[in-house]
């Protein structure tokens, strides 16, 4: 048998299975489950519809002009500049493009590029819990410690005492991820002090997840953690394009911190995919500098699908909490007489026709049980409509 690193990232993602064997990810799984079945895949979150045809066309304009070789390593100017004044615009934030913008594949690579370039084998990376499955993988990459903060249903809000017992003397990095996938919440002004707090007392870095930065429900509204006093310089900004536009598969990504950092994250970045997405990245340059309008649209269009599903999950029998953000909903399936979401889940396409994933594997132990599963909402309202009455008429 084949050994090495991958088993200890597939296990810390919660890959292997009980013969400690490679297995799919849950996402992957449920996915294959839609198709063999033809359930509406409510797992993997995926849009299925394309995003703006602004940002479309210029992507082939792009491809036709010629942008099809090796872009600059920190990707070019126009997109690092675009990077640069959406940060200024939106948030009053003042990334140098040249200096403290990397652009890189997607937001997956500019936190496994972080964490790797950022800690030493030992250091511990605080995470909240439920845990994005690729934080863990990267974790265990870099030999670093994950330390986990349990955010507990249905509230999902931060204590400030937990984070305290999080932090050691070997912790390095708080990894923050808000909005926050998959429980769909927004951390709150007094969150998100209080994880500044601990940050400028301690001597952090905050690696700063905010792909879903303008896919937040009124009145709920994004704040960067880098604009808290004393934050712009120990924090790593990360987003991406693929959410917000409804174009995953593009996998640009970008991030902005002072400039040691990024040079220490190119370093790493650079001996990951090298440069990626040539053409698509005056593509979304061209999105970042949308009317203000447009972006908000998006994410007040992803809120009326987010309450579509919510409404038909209730309506199903589900406990709800309605997300603030993201592509995501929670549900509880206790009150259907479900303790286990995992067993639910295999079970729905069955009964119901829809897939949705267990919030058990974004847990630090996925063995423990849960009742819990998140469902995507970025799919067209007519897709959600019809899972909704689906779930409705569930055979229990």
């Amino acid at each position: 048998m084949v050994d090495g690193t991958w088993r200890k990232v597939a296990r810390a993602a919660g890959l292997l299975d009980g013969r400690g064997v490679p297995a799919p990810t849950i996402f992957a799984r449920m996915s294959e489950l839609a198709a063999r079945t033809g359930a509406i895949n409510l797992g993997q979150g995926f849009p299925d519809s394309d995003g703006p045809a602004v940002v479309l066309e210029a992507a082939i304009e792009a491809i036709r002009g010629g942008a099809n070789q090796y872009p600059p390593g920190r990707g070019i100017a126009p997109l690092r500049r675009a990077i640069a004044d959406h940060q200024r615009h939106w948030y009053g934030l003042d990334p140098d493009p040249d200096t403290e913008v990397l652009v890189t594949a997607g937001a997956t690579e500019a936190l496994t590029a972080s964490i790797i370039a950022l800690t030493e084998p030992g250091d511990e990376v605080v995470v909240l819990e439920p845990i994005y499955d690729s934080y863990s993988a990267a974790i265990e990459m870099a030999a670093a410690v994950r330390r986990t903060v349990r955010l507990e249903w249905p509230e999902y809000r931060l204590e400030p005492d937990r984070l305290a017992a999080a932090v050691t003397d070997r912790t390095r990095l708080i990894l923050l991820n808000t909005p926050h996938n998959p429980t769909g919440r927004v951390l709150s002004a007094d969150e998100l002090e209080t994880v500044a707090a601990v940050a400028r007392e301690r001597d952090l870095i905050v690696i700063a997840d905010e792909v879903y930065e303008h896919l937040t429900f009124a009145p709920h509204r994004h704040v960067p953690i880098a604009t808290l006093p004393g934050m712009a310089d120990r924090t790593v900004t990360i987003s991406s394009a693929g959410k917000t536009f409804s174009v995953t598969g593009w996998k640009i990504g970008w991030l902005h911190a002072r400039p040691e950092l990024v040079d220490a994250i190119t370093a790493v970045k650079q001996f990951l995919t090298y440069v990626n997405g040539s053409p698509f990245q005056p593509a979304v340059a061209t999105g970042l500098a949308l009317p203000d309008e447009v972006l908000t649209e998006i994410g007040a269009d992803l809120g009326r699908r987010s309450a579509l599903l919510t409404e038909g999950l209730a309506a199903a029998g589900f406990g709800v909490r309605a997300s603030e953000a993201t592509y995501f909903v929670i549900a509880d399936a206790a009150p259907l007489g479900y303790s286990d979401g995992a067993a639910l889940c295999d079970d729905l396409p069955r009964l119901a026709g829809v897939v949705g994933v267990p919030v058990q594997a974004f847990a630090e132990d996925p063995s423990r049980p849960s009742s819990l599963v998140r469902f995507a909402c970025c799919k067209r309202p007519e897709v959600i409509a019809e899972a909704a009455d689906r779930l409705a008429h569930m055979r229990h």
